[in-house]
């Protein structure tokens, strides 16, 4: 057996480590600070569930979409440039959506935001993997893995203390101040990288990859709009033919932008998949956990945003643990010791997410889903940067954030179509067997299943029916909230058997391993790909 690489570090690895954290958590807080301030965007702007599925997912497929091809730019012409665009970006993008007039504006400076996102996250990883080795990576990897993790989870606490004195648009200016410090840091502290001239991009695989993950997180958000069938199908299809296409340039060009052959090791698309699983579910958790504490529970948006405070801690103390799991147990382990606190804390949510549901009952959900993320976070991440040469750090480090990202967005966008159409069909239901259900318009029925927000507003406007809009509303949110995890449990539990069957036990994964490192000093090297290379399922 092969014993363990104690690894190495860079000069100053404290403040590197800390600047690249720094930067990603910039990416991780604006993916997380919309979620608060839904409830108060759809009735200011008079936005549908859609509507503001999209305002809440539109950072997550800015950045998704963005960020496998800004991740092979950042190897070609340097990580200390895609940084520094990256951020300088992000600061335009959050002054527009934090005055944004209207929902289209909004949803366009978060989609720009993902892409100045798409810009910078991937190049933090890419610098740990080619700065630090063997374990001291593994613990670079967790921190940056735990913390980045954590101020996703405070970003709703942020935002929740935000609104108690300001308008909802200053949930959008709260990064400001750290994109300058980021910029800053990252221009002093971060080593200089010119990139690589030898390498080439696959640009057109690039474009490919940008319209093919846009247009099936477009298509998962407008499929439970009954008048959005025609749109639905036409980004199905544009979904499809560009997957084929990318796959057919991936096979077929010279230097891929995604190495299908790479990414066809058990140790790295198991792993892909295992991430976009899990930390997708924290994020759909999230995204409608918020919504359910003040529509459903009545919390002011501080002590729904305190409630992840508890993920938050759990992912913390979770994390170190994991990197010991993975050094001692490997990833197979350590991931499905993740996978086991999700799966509880998705079928407590179902059990307990009710009108009467406790603080505690939200938070302990909270709390365990962070032990699934950060038990889970660490495996899921070093398996993508380990499996790769190290020329192809890139692909690597996109991958990890593309399964935070893809993850988020698709996860949100399934669990949100599901809570849109659940809570449209159980308010047209109450509707429908009500006695005074022939004295209500189908524009009122409408409005009423549009989205919560839409029935509050609705309620303010006709007192005298209050209560009862109101009481529907609850109840409408509650059931779309229980299908919407039913499904979440069903995916995490595919995932989970995925990752048991499909992961190389330790003995096996550090061989793995410890191959592709002799792999990457020959790719780094530009010699050939050497002849004992694993094949695909090796």
């Amino acid at each position: 057996m092969t014993p363990p690489d104690p690894g190495i570090s860079p000069p100053r690895a404290g403040v590197v480590l800390a600047t690249l954290i720094l930067v990603a958590g910039v990416a991780n807080l604006n993916l997380a600070v919309a979620n608060v301030a839904l409830p108060d965007i759809g009735r200011d702007l008079d936005a549908s569930s859609t509507q503001l599925n999209l305002v809440a997912v539109g950072y997550s497929l800015g950045l998704a979409a963005s960020v496998l091809y800004f991740g092979a730019l950042g190897d070609r012409h340097g990580r200390k440039r895609m940084v520094l665009m990256g951020m300088g970006l992000t600061i335009p993008a959050s002054l527009t959506a934090g005055f944004a007039p209207n929902i289209d504006v909004l949803f366009g400076a978060r989609l720009v935001g993902g892409i100045a996102a798409g810009l910078a996250f991937p190049t933090t990883l890419a610098v740990i993997t080619a700065l630090w080795s063997g374990a001291q990576r593994t613990k670079a990897i967790a921190a940056w893995s735990a913390i980045g993790g954590a101020i996703s989870a405070l970003g709703p606490l942020t935002a929740g203390a935000l609104m108690e004195v300001f308008e909802w648009g200053s949930v959008f200016l709260v990064t400001l101040p750290l994109a300058l410090l980021a910029v800053v840091l990252a221009w002093r502290l971060l080593p200089d990288d010119y990139g690589d001239t030898s390498a080439r991009v696959d640009n057109l695989g690039g474009l490919l990859s940008i319209v093919m993950v846009g247009a099936l997180i477009l298509a998962l958000n407008f499929a439970p709009t009954n008048d959005s069938t025609t749109l639905v199908l036409s980004l199905a299809v544009v979904f499809l033919v560009t997957a084929v296409g990318f796959v057919i340039r991936q096979l077929r060009v010279r230097v891929p932008l995604f190495d299908l052959r790479v990414a066809a090791r058990r140790t790295f698309w198991v792993a892909a998949v295992g991430g976009l699983i899990v930390f997708g579910t924290l994020m759909g958790a999230m995204f409608i956990g918020q919504q359910y504490m003040q529509n459903v529970l009545g919390y002011s948006t501080v002590a729904s945003g305190a409630t992840v405070l508890a993920g938050a801690a759990t992912m913390i103390l979770a994390a170190p643990q994991s990197a010991k799991l993975v050094e001692s147990k490997g990833s197979r382990f350590t991931l499905l010791c993740g996978y086991v606190p999700v799966i509880a804390g998705l079928a407590l949510a179902m059990a307990t997410w009710d009108d009467n549901a406790k603080f505690w009952h939200v938070g302990l959900v909270y709390a365990l889903i962070g032990i699934g993320v950060g038990l889970a976070g660490t495996p899921a991440s070093r398996s993508l940067t380990g499996s790769v040469p190290v020329n192809r750090a890139g692909m690597a480090s996109s991958m990890s954030d593309l399964q935070r990202d893809l993850g988020g967005a698709i996860m949100q966008s399934i669990l949100g179509a599901i809570l849109t159409a659940g809570y449209a069909t159980a308010f047209a239901k109450t509707i429908s067997s009500s006695p005074d259900s022939a004295q209500v318009s189908a524009q009122t029925e409408d409005a009423l299943t549009k989205s919560f927000s839409s029935a509050a507003v609705l309620a303010e406007r006709y007192p005298q029916y209050s209560e009862q809009i109101i009481s529907a509303a609850r109840d409408a949110f509650v059931k779309g909230d229980n299908y919407a995890y039913a499904a979440a449990v069903v995916i995490v539990a595919v995932g989970a058997a995925v990752v048991f069957f499909g992961y190389p036990r330790h003995a096996e994964e550090r061989e793995r391993m410890a191959l592709y490192a002799t792999e990457s000093t020959s790719y780094a090297d530009g010699a050939p790909a050497p002849q004992s290379q694993p094949t695909p399922e090796a």
